[in-house]
């Protein structure tokens, strides 16, 4: 008997708990219905390490693109369609909208963070790790590694952040795979500052210091092709000295070509 009198109490309580929650939730949907956006806050997470989007422009993104929030009720405003809209834009890696009680609309931003720019004349783009392209800005450059030369991607493309030819997405994906091998290298990451494409595509890679320049070719092998620039600084460079070759060849298996 004592259990089931348990049991009819606690069946008793979870229902009045539903009913107080209910009533709650049309209360406050209720007393939300007058309510109208009064602003916006958009904040800008990464802003310290990389300006490739400011709240300026989040604000143009949203009046070009979206039908209007201010004086507007604040549970009309269509969240997902604003985060839509802000997350295709190529430098937006995410971005959360939200209100609050205060009547305002709320939108945080976080960008992506290029590994590497690729310019090609007076214009070029950046990757981020995953090669996903996005452009230049004419206000703020980030310092990455640079790709200069004969690139093999439309620079056009850039501005979408996609590629269209299995030629360019296989080339972009080696290079970006590559620039993370030397952005995870103690030995590489401060000492490869360029890498210039050349004819068909081959690289050489351009250290901080030396005149040396290394004659990469194309973007694969590369745990065999860094063991042998190395070998050549800890070897060859220390017994010859600095400034001794200009060209140093680790393209080919077993061979280490200095000139």
């Amino acid at each position: 008997m004592k259990n089931i009198w348990k049991h009819i109490i606690n069946i008793t309580f979870a229902a009045v708990l539903v009913c107080v929650l209910t009533a709650a939730f049309f209360l406050g949907s209720s007393s939300r219905k007058g309510i109208r956006c009064k602003g916006v806050t958009i904040t800008v997470t990464d802003s310290a390490t990389n300006q490739f989007i400011t709240p300026q422009e989040i604000r143009r993104f949203l009046e070009e693109e979206y039908k209007g929030y201010i004086g507007e009720p604040i549970d009309s405003i269509d969240l997902t369609q604003i985060e839509k809209i802000l997350d295709s834009k190529s430098a937006i890696l995410k971005s959360q909208a939200f209100t609050t009680k205060d009547s305002l609309l709320n939108i945080i931003v976080t960008q992506r963070k290029p590994v590497v720019r690729f310019q090609k004349g007076q214009g070029g783009f950046y990757a981020d790790a995953e090669g996903h392209l996005f452009p230049l800005q004419n206000t703020y450059a980030s310092h990455v590694l640079i790709v200069d030369g004969k690139i093999p991607l439309k620079l056009e493309y850039g501005y979408t952040g996609k590629l269209e030819n299995d030629y360019e997405k296989k080339w972009l994906k080696d290079m970006v795979t590559m620039v993370n091998h030397i952005e995870a290298s103690r030995t590489w990451k401060d000492k490869i500052v360029q890498i210039t494409v050349g004819e068909d595509s081959e690289l050489t890679l351009i250290p901080r210091e030396g005149k040396e320049k290394f004659l990469f070719g194309q973007p694969d092998d590369l745990k065999g092709k860094f063991e042998r620039m190395e070998i050549y600084y800890k070897s060859v460079r220390k017994d010859k000295g600095e400034d001794h070759y200009s060209f140093v060849d680790v393209r080919f298996e077993g061979q280490l070509v200095c000139r």
